[in-house]
């Protein structure tokens, strides 16, 4: 018998699958200057770093130790600039979309917007895998954002209410993208999600805010072997 001849992995069988907030938009913590700008605050008003320095940055600690949620951390921070504002706060929406303003495109990471191109040009599929997306945003955001355009599929837990690390989230996003788990790539700047997508058998780059270009040539050099 003569050995089976193994299928040919075409472009349009891989997929790139990034997280959001912190792969594809700079975090808020890159951004306080924008922040306190739109939001009428003196400079330097806004002092936590979050993984920029995170030995000052005690909730930011507590959530990496799974203390608190992600989610929990924003909630936390969003009422701390609310009352800075003499108001309440009670949506992560109202903070997003309050200090960032109107110019969507200047919270874009330039790294994201080139590593999507690339992989756009190469027959890649694109796919986005966020627990938050319009939940921060706010539904009307990917009009704004034509850069979302770029994608196959955006699997957003804001409807689905499955998050990440749930391995449905991944699940879904892979289904809906048409490929395997091993033909897939995923980034995503928090560890623990990171870890999520592993357990699920998808090669992954745990991206470094602190040093994102680097995150993502990984990740293109990954698809292009796998």
């Amino acid at each position: 018998m003569s050995e089976e001849t193994p299928r040919t992995v075409k472009p349009s069988d891989k997929a790139l699958i990034l997280d959001f907030g912190g792969v594809i938009s700079r975090t808020l913590f890159e951004t306080h200057a924008l922040s306190e700008a739109a939001l009428g605050l003196a400079a330097g008003t806004l002092t936590w770093q979050g993984p920029f320095a995170p030995e000052a940055d005690a909730l930011w600690q507590a959530m990496q130790a799974d203390q608190i949620s992600e989610r929990d951390y924003w909630m936390q921070r969003t009422r701390e600039v609310g009352r800075l504002l003499g108001e309440d706060w009670t949506e992560m929406q109202t903070f997003v979309q309050r200090a960032r303003g109107a110019d969507v495109q200047a919270v874009i990471r330039p790294e994201a917007v080139a590593a999507i191109g690339q992989a756009k040009a190469l027959g890649y599929k694109l796919g986005i895998l966020s627990n938050e997306l319009d939940l921060f945003y706010g539904a009307d955001f990917r009009e704004r954002l034509p850069l979302l355009q770029q994608f196959d599929v955006i699997v957003d837990a804001t409807y689905t209410q499955i998050l990440k690390p749930d391995p449905r989230a991944y699940q879904a996003c892979l289904q809906a993208l048409g490929v395997r788990a091993e033909h897939a790539v995923f980034v995503d700047d928090q560890l623990r999600n990171v870890a999520g997508a592993q357990r699920c058998g998808l090669p992954v780059v745990h991206l470094d805010v602190c040093q994102p270009a680097g995150g993502f040539a990984k990740a293109l050099q990954m698809l292009a072997v796998l």
